[in-house]
Formats: structure tokens, C-alpha cells, sequence
């Protein structure tokens, strides 16, 4: 099994918090670049992690990031953990019975005039893009029980589709909120057992829940691991479709695989849907001897085509190159598109470099990052006056490994292998964490 040291290099931690202002650009930052860059993601308590494979990343508390674009600068860099119960415990022993109890370490949302930290599984958390916490959600009631940390947005209507996956029967809650964040649907669905979903698409008419090959096990909490998650071989993996509004959900069997990640789905016609994901063959399957996991293969490009009509769904890869953290313009949303964007990965420890489908003539561009230095996601800005679909910044934080800092690196969407536009360098990493969201400027402020 692969190893790496959570407490080096682009994973490790920070031990506290920080305020900077008018931070040194290479290059010139695009006319029009105004609001917020955040990052989401985990980093402990005391700047330390305690053990070295994904699950002891996964659950620690939420810390995240925020550099601001503004007026041509990149005007300033903060940094919190989430203001949350397990904060508190810690850091204001006095204020943990008034603060929520959850660890929105894993997504950011902007959704009916609200910024969301969002944990997997737990309520989100209200927060303002320059990162002072705001309790729990005031716009979206019907949140306040948990949710995905990946709902989606439908560009058109405002609406926030989402679902909630838990251990504890109902396993499976699927809602929609309105562009008001009030609840539409609440629906139950019926599962056999609890199943790690992680991530949901939808398109103009429909949502796709995702119940694929890993799921929980409880016997593993009493083997000494920390969360309990592994590869089922006896579970088959299917992609639930439920009418937007709530009905009957259909089961599609598909290949054994696993999904963290999904690109983009749509309508491809009154009885055809398009799904685009990141596919692991296998994950999280537990070595033989029951010691640790064996190492997770790469996430490859995989197309998911379901015919509604006839009741089956063809699938193929689209690339063979390792990818994750894939991200669109999210003004299509649920609509046919024809760019992604996604990390390349190298190899299953490894997150160094940028690549850019075309869907449509099947093309790609590549933006490189030197060995040692690794990336986040890829966050598309479409340019305010934009036309094209592609008309805009894709902004990555990289990480330098020679001097142990980050940078904010602003590329042109049509054109990665051009090079950054700018680039933004901090005193401090980034490190590596989930993910986050571009939050634009709105009335004049960020």
C-alpha cells in the first residue's frame, strides 16, 4: 500500500490562523476578476494529523481559505477554521454549547443570498466570503438536518437539489429547495442498507443518485479503523433517477465501480440521459489480512449514457488518464456542455497538473506543474460579459514544494497550455484540502 506523510509537503496542516493584505501578483490579474476565492478543507486542531492514509484526512476540522480579487489586486488572504462546536472544544470551551455541531470541511455554496460551508453529511454552516461565521443556516430550513456536501444548483431555476446519506435509518433523504432556500421536496428512499454517496448530478427534468460498491462497515470501528468504509464486492452498483420533483426512482445496474465525483449530466433528449464522472474500478478495498487498504487505482473520464425508454445504460471511459476534482462552468449545470475541467493524476498520491476536455471534438489541453509541486481543483470564473462557454479564468492553488508556500495561479479557460495570466504568491500554503467555490462580488462587496 502506498504511504505519504500527511504532516509534509502539500497536506500538512496549519497551526493558526492568519490576515494578510495586498499580496504580491506576477503578471496582470484580468479586468473583471472581482470576489472571492475560498478553499475548503481538513486541517487539525493542533497543526498535526494523527495517521497517514485518507481517513485520517478526511474527518478533521474545517479550516478554510479566502483570497480576494479586487480592483485589479489580489487585496487580501485569510484563513479560519470553521466557528463550530468542535472549534470550541479546543479554542472557547465556553461557547460549545451555542455553536453548531458539525465539520463543514468539505465544500463551499452560495445558494438564495447565503455563503455555506457544507460537511458531508452535516448541516451546512452560514458564513460571509471574508470568512466570519454566521451559525447555521437561516435560508434553508430544510438543511438544518445534513445534507451532501455536493447538492446542485440548476442555473435556470435557482433550484438546490441535495440528498442526505446516512449510517442511521432513513438512509437515504432526497430534497429540493427553491431559489428561496425553502424546501420544495422532502422524499425518503428506500435502500437495503446505508451506501457511501458522495457526490449527485442533475439535469433540466431529473436527478441521478449514485449507490455503488462502497458502503459502510461497522466491524471495522473494533479493527482499528477510523472510519468505517470499504469496497463490497457482494454490493451492485446502480444510478438512481428520480424526477426532480420527487416520484418513483429508477435503479440502473452498471458495472462494480465506485464515484467521488461527478463532472456533468443533461437531457440529451425526452428519453436519454448524459452522465460524465470520475469512475474508480475499485476503492477503499481492504488489504487481505485486514491491515490498512490496498492502494486505490486512479479516476478515469467515464460516460454513462441512460436510456429511460428502454429501461438500460451503455457506459464507456472516455480517457485513460488519471484525473479528479472535476469542475465546469456551472452556468451549464445540468445542461449539455462541452468543456471539463479536471486535476490530472499521475499516480494515486499525486495531484500535479491541469487538464481541459473538449467534449465535443475530444481534445484536450494541458497545463503542467513541476514534480514536487502539487494542485487543487481547477475553479472555472466565467468573464462577466461572456458569451462562449469557455470565456473566462480557471483559478488552481499550486503548491510549492522548494519554498513550502502556494500560489493562486489565474489561467485563461480557452487557453491552459498558455500559462498563467497571473499569479498570486502567498507567504504560507494552502494545503491541500477538498475543495471550494469563486464567489463574485455582489453589490460592491465580496
Amino acid at each position: 500500500m502506498s504511504t505519504f506523510d500527511l504532516n509534509a509537503g502539500a497536506t500538512a496542516p496549519l497551526a493558526g490562523e492568519t490576515d494578510l493584505m495586498d499580496l504580491p501578483v506576477d503578471g496582470a490579474l484580468p479586468p473583471g476578476l472581482e470576489g472571492v476565492l475560498v478553499r475548503n478543507g481538513p486541517n487539525p486542531l493542533r497543526g498535526r494529523f494523527e495517521g497517514n492514509d485518507v481517513l485520517s484526512w478526511w474527518p478533521q476540522p474545517a479550516m478554510l481559505h479566502a483570497v480576494e480579487f479586487r480592483a485589479g489586486r489580489a487585496a487580501s488572504y485569510r484563513n479560519r477554521w470553521a466557528r463550530t462546536r468542535i472549534w470550541a472544544r479546543e479554542h472557547a470551551p465556553h461557547l460549545a454549547a451555542d455553536l453548531p455541531d458539525t465539520n463543514p470541511n468539505v465544500n463551499v455554496l452560495r445558494h438564495a443570498g447565503e455563503t455555506l460551508a457544507l460537511a458531508e453529511g452535516g448541516p451546512p454552516l452560514a458564513m460571509t466570503p471574508g470568512l466570519d461565521f454566521l451559525g447555521t443556516s437561516q435560508r434553508h430550513p430544510g438543511l438544518a438536518g445534513g445534507m451532501t456536501a455536493h447538492p446542485k444548483v440548476d442555473p435556470v431555476t435557482g433550484e438546490l437539489m441535495s440528498f442526505r446519506s446516512h449510517w442511521e435509518q432513513p438512509w437515504l433523504r432526497y430534497g429540493v429547495a427553491g431559489s428561496d432556500g425553502q424546501s420544495l421536496v422532502e422524499q425518503l428512499i428506500d435502500l437495503p442498507g446505508p451506501s457511501m454517496m458522495h457526490d449527485m448530478a442533475i439535469t433540466g427534468r431529473y436527478s441521478i443518485l449514485l449507490d455503488l460498491n462502497v458502503a459502510y462497515d461497522f466491524s471495522m470501528l473494533s479493527r482499528g479503523y477510523r472510519m468505517p468504509l470499504r469496497w463490497h464486492d457482494e454490493r451492485q452498483s446502480r444510478l438512481g433517477v428520480i424526477p426532480r420533483h420527487g416520484g418513483p426512482v429508477r435503479w440502473f445496474e452498471v458495472a462494480p465501480c465506485f464515484i467521488l465525483h461527478v463532472v456533468n449530466a443533461y437531457d440529451l433528449d425526452a428519453t436519454t440521459l448524459v452522465l460524465d464522472v470520475v469512475r474508480y474500478p475499485e476503492y477503499l478495498r481492504v488489504a487481505r489480512g485486514g491491515a490498512g487498504f490496498e492502494d486505490n487505482p486512479v479516476g478515469v473520464l467515464w460516460r454513462y449514457v441512460i436510456d429511460l425508454a428502454r429501461g438500460v445504460v451503455s457506459e464507456r471511459q472516455w480517457d485513460k488518464a488519471g484525473v479528479e476534482l472535476p469542475r465546469i462552468n456551472e452556468g451549464r449545470t445540468g445542461r449539455a456542455y462541452r468543456y471539463a475541467y479536471a486535476v490530472q493524476q499521475p499516480t494515486n498520491v499525486e495531484m500535479r497538473g491541469l487538464v481541459r476536455y473538449d467534449l465535443e471534438s475530444g481534445a484536450t489541453q494541458q497545463y503542467r506543474v513541476p514534480p514536487g509541486d502539487q494542485n487543487s481543483e481547477p475553479v472555472f470564473v466565467p468573464r462577466p460579459d461572456a458569451r462562449d462557454e469557455d470565456d473566462g479564468w480557471v483559478l488552481v492553488c499550486v503548491y510549492r514544494q522548494a519554498t513550502d508556500t502556494s500560489d493562486v495561479v489565474v489561467l485563461d479557460g480557452r487557453e491552459l497550455r498558455a500559462g498563467p495570466l497571473a499569479t498570486v504568491r502567498l507567504p504560507q500554503r494552502i494545503p491541500a484540502g477538498f475543495h471550494g467555490a469563486w464567489l463574485p462580488r455582489e453589490d460592491g462587496t465580496g
